[in-house]
């Protein structure tokens, strides 16, 4: 990530007279938020941390944002935003439904224990949201699933994949996604020594392995 001429890890000086505004304000303010959730996670992430990491005033930030809840789900927004881009540009270089899945998969899960985008939709969950709120998250899980969804179809479709329930296959992947990932965030000690990912796309391919063909009938 890239870091201002100060060094790594400190803060701008804030010139007050020469503020961020609009577009520029708002992402300077989530990149910095980004930066502080990966060294110290959401709990303890202040807004004038934010603000000093972007070389901006608290007030400016809470100008913009009026609170972290605010700040965080917009967070939230931004990092799928640009998470779901990369997967796509993934997914168009993919040769087969196989891989898109393998990608899925792979976009999913946390990288690591404390990942930081997985803790920022852990605290962003946890809040208590208003109808705009609810809407942009639903927005976000159903997004997850929407993805899934296309990638099956187009294996159902070319012959790649059986032809499951799609709906019910897209809930039960997902749920079963969600699971582990949770475990590798915890950092339960089964996930040190085996891969989350390979364990999961194994359990999918399984249902997804088109039957094989019967045999031919005999001439009567």
């Amino acid at each position: 990530m890239p870091t201002s001429e100060t060094g790594p890890g400190l803060p701008a000086p804030i010139d007050r007279k020469r503020q961020p505004s609009g577009d520029e304000a708002r992402g300077r303010a989530m990149r910095a938020a980004i930066g502080l959730i990966a060294e110290k996670g959401t709990a303890g992430l202040r807004m004038s941390d934010i603000a000093a990491r972007a070389g901006m005033s608290t007030g400016h930030i809470l100008y913009h944002f009026g609170k972290k809840d605010r700040l965080l789900l917009e967070v939230l927004v931004w990092s799928q935003t640009d998470l779901w881009a990369r997967f796509q540009q993934a997914a168009d270089r993919a040769a087969s439904p196989a891989e898109k899945l393998d990608l899925f998969v792979r976009f999913y899960l946390p990288r690591h224990q404390g990942d930081e985008r997985y803790a920022l939709w852990t605290q962003v969950l946890a809040q208590r949201h208003d109808e705009t709120g609810r809407r942009i998250l639903t927005e976000l899980l159903d997004g997850w699933d929407e993805r899934l969804d296309a990638i099956l179809r187009e294996g159902r479709d070319l012959g790649h994949f059986a032809d499951v329930d799609l709906p019910e296959f897209t809930v039960r992947a997902v749920a079963m996604l969600s699971g582990l990932a949770e475990d590798v965030m915890f950092g339960r000690s089964r996930w040190q020594q085996a891969s989350a990912h390979a364990f999961a796309l194994s359990a999918l391919e399984r249902e997804l392995r088109p039957a094989p063909p019967g045999p031919c009938p005999k001439a009567g």
